[in-house]
């Protein structure tokens, strides 16, 4: 009895088999035999996939977009602060400028908003506001304005002292041109001087020379004046020799 029942399982398990791979070459030949089935079929998967990655490449996009919001939103709200309320208003008018204090580059104000009793109180470099308080109490705005301005005098202290010690680095390289030039112009009379001291100094040895050369001539003058005078003389008292003496 118990192999009859084995043999009935075989058999079923046969027939199912034989069932499933009917319907595969059923559908094969289903395929083969209708084109436009296949392409269908292969579209759909394609278009599947497409789409797939098409959703991938939205996803990926977004992230990037998604940041560049994030940090719009967070630029826009970061001027929303003291200094972009206190430009606003100096741009609408709507301030009166109570105390304001300059060193050098650097600067304090005290403004005051009228219509909501508010007192604004700006530091600033080359009017660019740096630093803004807001305060409804005239005590702390005076008092934060003295700070600022103190501050102020510190910041432009090395700004100040950097401009005097340009300007006396400036005074030193004129005068350093200045004492260069002079002492071009003397070099230039040295040389003048030295060169006309060089042509005195010919002219003195030329001179000099025909001195010496005119002494001696007068000297082989005065010689010949002198013989010729002895000769005039021995001459006369040969042709006078016999005469009588003149009185």
């Amino acid at each position: 009895m118990k192999y009859p029942l084995d043999l009935r399982r075989i058999g079923l398990l046969a027939i199912t088999c034989a069932l499933m791979h009917g319907g595969v070459a059923w559908a094969a030949g289903k395929a083969a035999s209708n084109p436009d089935v296949a392409r269908a079929s292969g579209a759909t998967i394609a278009q599947a996939g497409a789409s797939s990655n098409a959703q991938s490449d939205a996803d990926s996009a977004a992230e990037p977009a998604n940041e560049a919001n994030s940090d719009a939103d967070i630029g826009a709200g970061g001027v929303q602060g003291d200094v972009a309320d206190l430009m606003q208003l100096l741009h609408d008018g709507a301030l009166t400028e109570m105390r304001t204090t300059y060193n050098g580059g650097y600067g304090a104000s005290m403004f005051f908003y009228a219509q909501d009793m508010t007192y604004y109180v700006a530091l600033f470099q080359n009017k660019r506001f740096w630093r803004v308080i807001r305060t409804s109490d005239q005590a702390r705005a005076e008092a934060i304005y003295a700070g600022f301005a103190r501050q102020t005098a510190q910041l432009a202290e090395v700004e100040i002292r950097t401009t005097q010690l340009q300007a006396q680095n400036a005074s030193i390289e004129r005068v350093i041109s200045e004492s260069q030039a002079r002492a071009q112009r003397l070099q230039a009379d040295i040389q003048v001087a030295r060169a006309q001291e060089a042509k005195v100094a010919d002219y003195q040895r030329q001179t000099q020379d025909e001195m010496l050369a005119l002494r001696e001539e007068k000297e082989k003058a005065q010689s010949q004046l002198r013989q010729l005078q002895q000769q005039v003389l021995q001459l006369q008292r040969q042709a006078e020799a016999g005469l009588p003496g003149g009185r």
